[in-house]
């Protein structure tokens, strides 16, 4: 029975991981441009997004899974349009909640590493004549390199935050416990089973990003040691 259990919810494995990986994509680029936009100086875009950022980041992501999913029905101008299409797709929804809750705590995380630049390196690319613009595409990326480690916490976030794609109907590792439960009633092995597999995929991923963090961190490590 238990290994019957473990195969039906291994079942969800892909789903969940397909819906991080995405997730995490598109959450990637949309924080990278925010944190363009906070980073510059055009007061009424960077007001937009830091209301976005405070919406998407003080509301729970279980509010915002039912928000994105059955919220834009409630709109025949919706219904009526080429985005239906997308927005009555559970899993596009379920992507889309992910991606815009990632991209809201990314851009807080990727904004304090640039805030985070030693002055002199922004006094370095003034004095090589470089506009705002051209300083921020020198400097991003080395920020990006800095908040890694942070940011590895949010990508294991996201993945543990694919569970709540069940309540709108996405068979995950969630999805098909959930299922397995409304026929067997065996509340302990099966979430037992979906929390050991949810654990197993974390520490995987978790040991793999520290591998990461000091493979890209290196830099610094190689900077300290000529300081000395």
């Amino acid at each position: 029975m238990f290994q019957d259990y473990f195969l039906t919810i291994a079942q969800g494995i892909p789903t969940s991981l397909m819906l991080t990986l995405v997730s995490l994509a598109v959450a990637f680029f949309l924080a990278v441009g925010m944190t363009f936009i906070l980073s510059s100086n055009n007061k009424l875009l960077k007001s937009a997004v830091k209301i976005y950022v405070i919406l998407f980041t003080g509301t729970p992501l279980l509010v915002q899974f039912f928000l994105i999913y059955a919220g834009p029905g409630q709109f025949q101008w919706i219904v009526n349009s080429p985005l239906w299409f997308l927005l009555s797709n559970a899993w596009f929804c379920a992507m889309l909640t992910l991606a815009l809750n990632s991209a809201a705590y990314s851009t807080q995380l990727f904004h304090g590493a640039v805030k985070a630049i030693p002055k002199g390196q922004w006094e370095s690319c003034a004095a090589l004549g470089l506009s705002r613009l051209q300083t921020l595409k020198i400097l991003i990326p080395y920020a990006l390199k800095r908040a890694l480690p942070s940011y590895s916490n949010e990508i294991i976030l996201v993945f543990k935050g694919t569970s709540l794609a069940s309540t709108i109907t996405i068979l995950d590792i969630m999805g098909y416990a959930r299922q397995l439960y409304g026929t067997e009633y065996d509340a302990l092995t099966i979430y037992g089973i979906a929390g050991v597999i949810y654990l197993a995929i974390t520490g995987i991923a978790t040991l793999l990003l520290r591998k990461l963090e000091t493979r890209v961190l290196r830099f610094e490590r190689l900077e300290v040691e000529k300081a000395t």
